[in-house]
């Protein structure tokens, strides 16, 4: 394997993260044993560059420092270059302080264990409907044909979208995430946010008129201090929930299906029940960590292992990095189905932790649960289509064939 220098490692390239998973591995073991905190110049481009924290403590203590660090000013790499985000101030992800905690604990009315309880129920009988529909295909994209419909129809159940919508933003969210596809215009993915925007500015004028149990309604009739959400509070945290929603859920039960056929012994192990559906939950979500990375922008110099950040600096928190560390995991380049403990940082950490986190999990158990259950083999029956983007990793694409249980 030829090693590439860590300066001429180009993290705001998609194509860099379309290496194989071994190179990928050794390049982030390097990070950590190298440069943990690591200066990242952005050459042709008007910013000065951005650190890279790729050890697990150094990501934890900054995901759980928001007095010094602000999501405010975006938290993925792509915004934080751009300057911002649209949204700051209005959508749970980029907002801070006060604001932040009186969204957050509205919104957590909506996704408490106890409310979630019907739709989890709903996402179990989903997942065992497609998975048997798939089997008794015996060929499918299992990513088109299976996993994209489970978190899609669970967060629409949420937000109280009718069923006569669900084909139509289904097709918006895909657009709206279209550039994860490498050739993809990102005019069309603009025009898709928006149109998803003004659709739930047209629900929530609805909602507000006849409430209903659902997250929009939560959003359209709730006060802070007396006063409503703005419009636009309300229409850019149904985008974050839909969005966000979707992302992490799906691209595991994607990436997992692709890791059970690359470990068959960790199918056997899944399949037998040596393995609970919980722990094997823990370590897709290590193992495949959907979204490679958040950011931050440093409030006043912090110092961070032996470097300076300073004031308006961009830090990059790698989630893919830091699930690998071996200062933390055992032996973390072994996919161990019944490994334990598992304290990943897939869903992030400290005050913007993933709201939907105990959802997302739910959404895999009933996935991997339904597989058990109804398949017997599993095999690739194509090339899979790995997504072309430096902040969510996965595959838009998975063909397999199935074989049924006798």
């Amino acid at each position: 394997m030829t090693t590439q220098p860590l300066i001429d490692t180009d993290l705001t390239d998609p194509r860099t993260f379309l290496a194989p998973a071994a190179e990928l591995t050794q390049m982030w073991r390097r990070y950590r044993a190298d440069s943990p905190v690591h200066w990242h110049p952005v050459p042709g481009r008007a910013v000065p560059g951005f650190w890279v924290v790729s050890r697990y403590e150094d990501v934890m203590n900054v995901y759980r420092d928001n007095k010094r660090f602000t999501s405010e000013r975006g938290n993925v790499l792509t915004t934080l270059l751009e300057g911002g985000d649209s949204a700051a101030g209005r959508m749970l992800a980029v907002t801070d302080g006060r604001r932040h905690r009186e969204l957050r604990n509205l919104l957590l009315k909506a996704f408490s264990p106890r409310v979630l309880e019907p739709v989890v129920a709903g996402v179990q009988d989903r997942a065992d409907r497609l998975v048997r529909h798939a089997v008794a295909t015996g060929d499918c994209d299992f990513a088109q044909d299976v996993a994209e419909h489970i978190p899609m129809a669970t967060i629409a159940d949420l937000l109280g979208v009718p069923a006569g919508d669900r084909d139509y933003l289904l097709s918006l969210t895909k657009e709206a995430l279209s550039t994860e596809e490498e050739g993809q215009s990102a005019d069309e993915a603009l025009v898709a946010r928006n149109e998803l925007l003004f659709y739930f500015s047209d629900l929530a004028a609805e909602r507000r008129e006849d409430p209903r149990d659902d997250v929009i309604s939560v959003l359209a009739t709730s006060t802070i201090d007396g006063e409503p959400l703005t419009e636009q509070e309300i229409i850019f945290n149904c985008y974050s929930v839909i969005i966000g929603g979707d992302e992490t859920s799906r691209l595991s039960m994607i990436c997992g299906m692709h890791e059970l056929m690359e470990h068959p012994e960790q199918w056997r192990r899944l399949k037998s029940g040596e393995v609970t559906v919980d722990s094997a939950v823990e370590e897709l979500l290590r193992w495949v960590t959907p979204a490679m990375h958040f950011g931050r922008r440093a409030l006043e110099d912090v110092r961070i292992g032996e470097h300076t950040v300073r004031a308006g600096d961009v830090v990059t928190l790698w989630n893919s990095s830091a699930n690998y560390d071996e200062e933390v995991f055992s032996d973390p380049g072994t996919f161990d189905l019944a490994r334990t403990p598992n304290k990943h940082v897939s869903f992030g950490y400290g005050p913007h932790f993933c709201l939907g986190a105990y959802l997302g999990r739910a959404e895999i158990a009933a996935l991997l649960t339904a597989v058990r259950t109804h398949v017997a083999e599993v095999r690739p029956a194509g090339t899979p289509k790995p997504i072309h983007s430096n902040f969510l990793h996965g595959y838009s694409s998975l063909p397999v064939s199935l074989r049924a249980e006798a």
